[in-house]
């Protein structure tokens, strides 16, 4: 199968560490769904894909670099990428890849599949390209709301950790329900409705008097209500990478690599664990400036009664939501991945290094594109 560009050699040894992990917040793992559930019927009946191959690949949220802006017609520092491997039980072997909405996409696509990629398949790709990162839930919500109803084998997050999600929004759901319908003992349960209801993409009669008081058009709605979702979801996830963070940044400033280390090494790595660390300090403050910006405009609607800001809010959110995306998503890979790598063997300066500057690189990017966009 010839798809698009040749996995580099010197990124093969990653891509093979994928083979035995599950999917994160920048890799959807599609092999080792199959691998796991091939044998589920709800598997066959309901597949993310309906081409195979597309089905067991993996895609995978990429800091583009220099040499492969050109391949876009606007600008973008992250795209994502589609891997199909040689052999699906050895990555060491490494695979093709393509971009999702490169230019000439889909006429590759069609040159690779023939007519074996539905269009239905070429909509998924890009409804998940759309998205900031591959957070299970935010998946889910992106595509159900769009009529695409996978098997929850898909999505990684478990029952614990909906029903943990579901009871933080219903606290947050709590002061616009006591604010619309009164604070009373039955507030909690009203909330409870009123989330099921967002969180269910509820549209029609029901969600209708919050979208008149927000003049806003159905569409505007819509857009607005599934980035409120996420900054939900992104505030609830927040709270436990804000908790992992430090002690992964202290893990990170400790480390010495395994065998012996030149003074050049030595400087190079202690410069770019610095970097890090900084760069890591700034994400988070400005991710909590991102969701100051929802908690301020909530609070003028449940405490104020002034859905102005909120209206204005929820117009604007689709740019928050991707820039706070981003930025959470940088800090859970380099929570989850850290501690991966560190149980995975002694690392050796180069690697190291190589570790430590691709974390550091994704932050200053994305703080790049965070400054271009507030511009």
């Amino acid at each position: 199968m010839k798809l698009g560009n040749v996995v580099p050699q010197s990124h093969i040894r990653n891509l093979a560490r994928l083979q035995a992990s599950a999917s994160t917040t920048r890799v959807l793992n599609l092999m080792a769904v199959w691998r796991n559930h091939r044998d589920d019927p709800t598997w066959a009946e309901r597949p993310l894909f309906q081409n195979g191959h597309l089905n067991r690949a993996l895609i995978i949220k990429h800091r583009l670099r220099r040499d492969e802006f050109d391949l876009f017609r606007s600008r973008r520092s992250v795209a994502t990428k589609v891997v199909i491997p040689v052999d699906p039980d050895d990555l060491r072997l490494g695979g093709r890849y393509i971009f999702i909405d490169q230019s000439n996409f889909q006429t590759l696509m069609r040159a690779v599949f023939g007519d074996s990629v539905p269009e239905e398949d070429l909509e998924t790709l890009r409804l998940i390209d759309r998205l900031p990162s591959l957070d299970p839930f935010l998946m889910r919500e992106q595509l159900a709301r769009h009529g695409r109803v996978p098997d929850r084998v898909y999505f990684e997050l478990t029952e614990a950790d909906r029903q943990r999600m579901f009871a933080f929004a219903q606290a947050e759901i709590r002061p616009l329900v006591a604010m619309s319908m009164g604070a009373d003992e039955r507030t909690a349960e009203r909330a409870g409705v009123l989330v099921g209801k967002i969180l269910s993409n509820a549209d029609g009669e029901e969600m209708e008097p919050l979208r008149l008081t927000l003049r806003l058009a159905p569409e505007e709605y819509a857009e607005g209500v599934f980035c409120w979702k996420g900054f939900l979801y992104y505030k609830w996830s927040l709270t436990d990478v804000a908790a992992r963070i430090g002690p992964v940044v202290a893990e990170i400033v400790s480390a010495r690599p395994a065998g012996p280390v030149s003074d050049e090494w030595r400087a190079e790595l202690t410069a770019c664990r610095d970097s890090l660390a900084r760069r890591i300090r700034r994400a988070l403050s400005s991710t909590q400036a991102t969701l100051k910006v929802y908690d301020d405009a909530y609070a003028h609607l449940t405490e104020n009664g002034r859905p102005t800001a909120f209206r204005e809010f929820l117009l604007d959110a689709p740019l928050l939501f991707s820039r706070l995306g981003e930025q959470v998503a940088a800090l859970q890979h380099i929570v989850s991945f850290w501690r991966y790598r560190t149980h995975g063997g002694p690392m050796f300066a180069d690697e190291m290094y190589d570790i430590l500057s691709d974390f550091d690189a994704s932050l200053a990017e994305r703080d790049e594109a965070g400054r271009a966009r507030a511009a």
